[in-house]
């Protein structure tokens, strides 16, 4: 359901909750194109400062764009620009709550959205996101 750009207050708030497993991690990375063998090689990972593998990071923002696009405000939003930090590394089978929350609404059917994903109360990814919200027919 889409959330219109008349129907958008400040406070209100979205998620989804998605366990991220090795096929993501090996889809994503073949979509994409990025075989960062910290991504893929465990022997590799575990001498880098993460000191083990790591989920994608455009992966997890992936999982932002989707609580944008298909609840919050959902199907017809365009992300205009979108802004993370990432806080702390997510491994393969962690389970990631992405939350978007509306922070300001804008003229010209636009909305800032405050995201961020977590790993159990860590949160991983920070960010912000400006969007054009469709308007009602």
């Amino acid at each position: 359901m889409t959330l219109y750009y008349e129907d958008l207050t400040p406070g209100l708030s979205d998620s989804i909750t998605r366990t991220i497993t090795e096929a993501d991690v090996d889809a994503f990375g073949a979509l994409s194109g990025d075989m960062n063998p910290l991504h893929f090689d465990e022997a590799f990972a575990r001498k880098t400062i993460a000191r083990h593998r790591i989920v994608h990071g455009a992966l997890l923002v992936g999982q932002l764009s989707a609580v944008i696009g298909n609840k919050l405000p959902g199907p017809g939003t365009i992300v205009l620009s979108l802004q993370t930090a990432f806080k702390g590394s997510v491994r393969i089978n962690d389970t990631v709550t992405a939350v978007c929350t509306v922070r300001e609404v804008l003229p010209k059917r636009r909305a800032i959205i405050t995201c961020i994903c977590k790993v159990g109360e860590t949160v991983v990814v920070e960010g912000e996101g400006l969007v054009l919200v469709p308007a009602k027919p």
